[in-house]
């Protein structure tokens, strides 16, 4: 498998705090892990 390296700045400007817990959106993780929005919900 061929692993990209991500900065860790990148990651923190995708993470939100919504009502004092740390999330990210779907689509932000989908475009992270390379694949389509609806396979990461699968």
């Amino acid at each position: 498998m061929n692993k990209k390296e991500i900065a860790v700045e990148v990651v923190a400007t995708k993470i939100l705090l919504v009502r004092g817990k740390k999330v990210m959106l779907d689509s932000d993780l989908a475009k992270l892990y390379g694949v389509e929005t609806k396979q990461l919900i699968r």
